[in-house]
């Protein structure tokens, strides 16, 4: 198996970590998803070149390292991980504007 492997599990993460993630990036600007997206995938497949099968270990450890910052984050401002709420003080946090 070549690459498919890493091309497989960066398209699972993308697939999950959207679904389960996207409340936290409403306001969130498209170039700057695509941008981090765009970043992780160079760097799997560029590692992948050089390293292997060993490429998994990027979008992974970034994943987990997200999960990880993620949950530190929202604890430090009493921010629900999974809700994102109290919403207004959470756009607040982001330095977003609050719509009411």
């Amino acid at each position: 198996m070549g690459i498919e492997l890493e091309l497989s599990i960066l398209l699972a993460l993308i697939v999950v970590g959207n679904s389960v993630f996207a409340v936290f990036e409403i306001e969130t600007p498209a170039w700057r998803l695509i941008l981090k997206w765009l970043i992780i995938t160079a760097l799997t497949v560029g590692v992948y070149f050089f390293a292997g099968h060993w490429a998994i270990l990027v979008p992974v450890v970034a994943a987990l390292a997200g999960v990880v910052f993620h949950f530190i984050w929202c604890r430090k401002w009493n921010i629900h991980p999974f809700r994102a709420t109290p919403r207004r003080k959470y756009y607040e946090l982001r330095g977003w504007l609050w719509h009411d």
